[in-house]
């Protein structure tokens, strides 16, 4: 497996070099692929079949200079924390592990490793539902998986250092979605390693992922090949750079 090291850039240039590894992996260009990267500036993603203005205040993410970005992925609205989130991506097949065949086995064995990095930091770490990971009881964690002709991409986020309050004003979050969950407020439902008494910067929780990926695949680095950054830009332009793709519902 390949592993490509962390990028940092504007979330249409992230969608889009997911989708294109994904592509690519199909089309059997490249191998299986885990990547960390890092939104700059601060972002929301939404989910595919999601409608922008009911998951996100636009007014708000519009004052705060925040750019929304539809996934492929499934799953809801998510805030990309430029000073306190890493996201974590892979493209796999379906046939490289049993686990792989369903989707609740699936999501957990492609998240293991954010559990074991949870845990290593001393952290009461576990999965919570079919996509989630709770640290001592609340949310650190979520991922969103899409599957094509036998290759899977799942991908989620880390948040280490994540700014809750932004968070909480770019994101519409339902009360009965709270309640569901068994709390009133965003600050019950969502933790970070720092709200937990951890402070580790970007570079400290990207190594400390790297290697937690590399202790559970067979990774070598690599690099994304001219295909790949071809088909991205060329999808930037079709549909993560495109406002009439971002905003469809």
């Amino acid at each position: 497996m390949r592993f490509i090291p962390l990028i940092v850039a504007r979330p249409e240039v992230q969608m889009a070099i997911d989708e294109a590894i994904m592509r690519a992996r199909i089309e059997g260009k490249v191998p299986d692929t885990v990547r960390l990267y890092a939104f700059s500036p601060s972002s929301v993603t939404i989910g595919r079949f999601q409608s922008v203005r009911h998951d996100v205040d636009l007014d708000a993410a519009r004052k705060l200079r925040i750019p929304v970005v539809r996934r492929i992925t499934g799953g809801g609205s998510v805030f990309h924390d430029e000073f306190g989130e890493i996201t974590y991506s892979v493209v796999i097949g379906e046939d490289y592990h049993s686990a792989l065949r369903n989707v609740e086995e699936s999501y957990r064995y492609l998240a293991g490793p954010l559990v074991d990095a949870l845990r290593e930091l001393g952290l009461h770490a576990g999965f919570s539902g079919l996509n989630d990971i709770v640290a001592n009881g609340k949310k650190i964690s979520g991922s969103a998986q899409t599957r094509r002709k036998g290759v899977i991409l799942q991908h989620g986020t880390f948040m280490y250092a994540t700014r809750v309050d932004i968070l909480a004003k770019v994101l519409r979050i339902s009360k009965a979605k709270l309640s569901d969950k068994g709390v009133s407020s965003i600050w019950e439902r969502v933790t970070t390693l720092e709200r937990e008494g951890i402070k580790l910067n970007r570079w400290e929780t990207y190594e400390l992922l790297k290697d937690k990926f590399f202790a559970a695949f067979e990774l070598e680095e690599g690099q994304l090949t001219d295909y790949e950054l071809e088909l991205a830009e060329k999808l930037i332009g079709e549909r993560y750079g495109n406002p009439e793709w971002n905003e469809m519902r």
